[in-house]
Formats: C-alpha cells, structure tokens, sequence
C-alpha cells in the first residue's frame, strides 16, 4: 500500500533478525497466493466488492488479518481488504460496485498481518481486450520493480533505488513516475521507515543494511506524473485520467542480492489460466 512521502527521514528504522524475516516470508506468501486467487476469478462483470469479500474469506481462513481494512484514520478508515484501483485509478481504490470490462487493467494490492509481521505486495492485471500502448506501460513499470530490487542490497543507499526506477521509466521510456507516493519499510507495522520514493539521486538518501525489510513499489502513469485524490480521501488518478499501472514486492536487503520474500508465480499461473486476461510479459 503506497505511502504519501514526507520527503523526510524518520527517527528509527527496524532490522530484522533472519527467524523474522522468515515470518514475513509466509505473511508475504499468503499475499502472494491472495493475490493469485482473485486473479482466478477475473472475469468481465465481476466488481470490486466481491473480489474483496473472496479477498477477505481467503486471508482470515488462513489464520491471517485483512491489514488494510480499517487502516487509516479513525474518521474515514479504509473499507475494504484489498485496494482495487482500475485503469487511471494509481492506488487506493475503494472496491466498489463498478463491473469490470474486457478493456479494462486492475492494480491489486494486498496486506497481511500474520503472526504478528505485515506483507505487502501488488499486480496490475490487464482484462483480455486492454491495447498495446497500455500493455507496454505494465511492462514498463513491471520491468522498473526489478530494476529498483536490484539495488536493495547492503551498503547501497535507498536513492539507488529511487534512481533506478525513474531512470528507466523515465528517461528511457517517457512515462511519469508518481511522486505524492511512495514505498515504506515494513515489518511489525504495515508502513516504517524508510521511505522508498520510486525518483531520486544515486548516493542519496538512508544507508541500506541488511535485515531492512522494504516494500518496493513503482506507481507509473502513461502521461503525467501529477495526481490527485477524489473526495472519499482515498482514491488517487492520473492529474490527466491516462492509465497508470502498480507492481510491488516487499524485499529483504541482503549482501550481495536482494531476498523478495513476495512473489508473483502464483499469479503467472493464474493469468495463464484464465482466458479473461492477458499474459503479462515483463520487459527487460
């Protein structure tokens, strides 16, 4: 679940020892395998209000608490488990009663809490009938995820992270990486430090040391970067109403390579078996 940046850096920052980082693996598991049964049931017609109620069912019936329902202010909490956010929706869309069509992508972003650690992770799904401008913008943004992950690992600096998303969005396929949002770490609470903004400078920002847990998550749009939230005080678009795609991964810094404790083959094999979408094919 993207964060609004601050632009600031917090006061502490958690490491987590291997046993718990083993802990948010299986949190981030069951958002994986969440992720992948609603995947299955993609289908024009179906709304976001029973995506999210099969959500709900699937994660308390695995022992695990829906982490973004109720999350938020006590004057307007969020509603629903998943935030379902569809074509120029970025993220924190309420699931709703709107049907879903064969033009259609499905950001999908899912939270858990089990035993006592958080996972976080997101897909963008594309309906089988989406256009190919719209398609290249997923792999674009599904190829910036891993580009970003590639830099998580002990001794680099989170603006690494930061530059090597919207370099590659950016400066070498024209897109508009979001910066009202931004990632998070994640641990024992679904949002720490640090902030992981998906734009930045090489060399810049907190120091990454092993056993940071961070949820990496590009939010790219087809035309500008700007955004604006609609007056339920969740929902955010496109400043121009053009598509914006979402891929997250929650990651564990290590020495030498990145350990993504999220992952997306229980989606693959969903997409792939549902003729209602379209295979994703990530871009190098």
């Amino acid at each position: 679940m993207g964060l609004f940046g601050s632009g600031k850096e917090g006061k502490r920052v958690f490491y987590k020892t291997k046993e718990e980082i083993e802990l948010m693996r299986n949190a981030n598991l069951l958002v994986s395998k969440t992720l992948a049964h609603v995947g299955t049931m993609l289908k024009p017609g179906i709304t976001g209000k029973e995506l999210d109620k099969a959500a709900e069912e699937f994660i308390r019936d695995h022992k695990a608490r829906p982490a973004f329902k109720g999350y938020g202010s006590p004057h307007n909490p969020f509603p629903g488990s998943l935030c379902i956010s569809y074509n120029d929706i970025v993220v924190h869309g309420i699931p709703g009663n709107r049907a879903f069509g064969e033009k259609d992508i499905a950001s999908i972003d899912c939270g858990v809490e089990l035993e006592g650690f958080f996972g976080d992770a997101a897909f963008t799904f594309a309906f089988s009938d989406v256009d190919e401008a719209t398609m290249e913008l997923l792999r674009v943004t599904y190829g910036s995820l891993y580009k970003g992950i590639e830099q998580a690992v002990h001794g680099k600096r989170v603006g690494d992270i930061s530059f090597a998303v919207q370099d590659y969005c950016e400066r070498q396929h024209k897109y508009g990486v979001v910066r009202d949002l931004v990632g998070h770490g994640v641990g024992r609470s679904l949002h720490e430090e640090p902030e992981v903004p998906n734009f930045g400078k090489r060399g810049k920002g907190p120091v990454l040391m092993e056993g940071l847990v961070i949820a990496i998550e590009p939010m790219v749009n087809m035309g500008v970067k700007d955004v604006y939230q609609d007056q339920d005080g969740w929902t955010i678009h496109t400043r121009d109403r053009k598509p914006s795609a979402h891929y997250e991964h929650s990651v564990a810094v290590q020495k030498g390579k990145a350990d993504i404790l999220s992952t997306h083959e229980f989606i693959f094999e969903a997409i792939k078996n549902n003729d209602s979408l379209r295979e994703i094919s990530p871009k190098s």
